[in-house]
């Protein structure tokens, strides 16, 4: 009977670690509330003016449509981080990772705040975030980071529109989307400073349109 070596050893402990971290990051993203942030909330004392019962939907939906991007956003980089070639790509998948869970759990606060709820939708989308992320990431690492910088790009128009389109009186939502813009914006410039491949017109309306059903069909569900 053969054992294995020390290194087969620990390659499998290191496989078994990825898969149960996979799983652990899986709970605290389709799991309301189960996130925890690494930084306060950008709204912090702020205190909003008197909305009605109207705008307090509309910014409700704008935050859920939000906290999906989120979503999208956690399975994305879990997907590419598994099956990203290069070591240093793969720990700032991680990083960026992490900041993309303070947005979400940001998002998820607001909409109690909100007394609304989180996307019906949410597991759909993180299983077929998941699935391109992990295909960009196969293809080799800068078509990875390539899609990472578009897809902060298109996350960050989305952020810009939102604020504008709150209800004045919203000033704690809009905190927190000019905070997650700030973020988005640095890992977009990260990806692209990595090496990624900027993608062509053409791709990153396909990548719009896309969007467009995501917003359309969370915004009320």
């Amino acid at each position: 009977m053969t054992h294995p070596t020390a290194s087969q050893a620990q390659r499998h402990h290191s496989r078994a670690d990825q898969l149960i971290h996979q799983f652990d990051t899986v709970l605290r993203t389709l799991v309301p509330h189960a996130a925890q942030p690494s930084r306060p909330t950008p709204a912090g004392d702020i205190v909003d003016s008197e909305i009605s019962d109207a705008e307090r939907q509309h910014a409700a939906g704008l935050m859920r449509i939000n906290h999906t991007g989120e979503v999208c956003a956690q399975a994305l980089y879990q997907g590419q981080g598994f099956t990203a070639r290069l070591p240093e790509t793969r720990s700032q998948m991680e990083l960026a990772a992490q900041e993309e869970i303070d947005h979400l759990a940001w998002c998820d606060a607001r909409l109690v705040e909100l007394d609304a709820n989180t996307s019906l939708l949410n597991p759909l989308f993180y299983m077929t975030s998941f699935a391109l992320g992990a295909a960009a990431g196969a293809i080799n690492d800068k078509v990875s980071l390539g899609f990472v910088a578009a897809t902060e790009e298109l996350v960050g128009e989305h952020l810009s529109k939102h604020q504008q389109t709150l209800p004045e009186g919203d000033q704690r939502s809009r905190a927190v989307l000019r905070q997650m813009e700030i973020d988005e914006a640095h890992h977009e410039q990260w990806a692209l400073e990595a090496g990624g491949h900027r993608f062509p017109g053409p791709l990153k309306s396909a990548m719009r349109l896309m969007s467009k059903v995501m917003t359309a069909s969370v915004y009320r569900v």
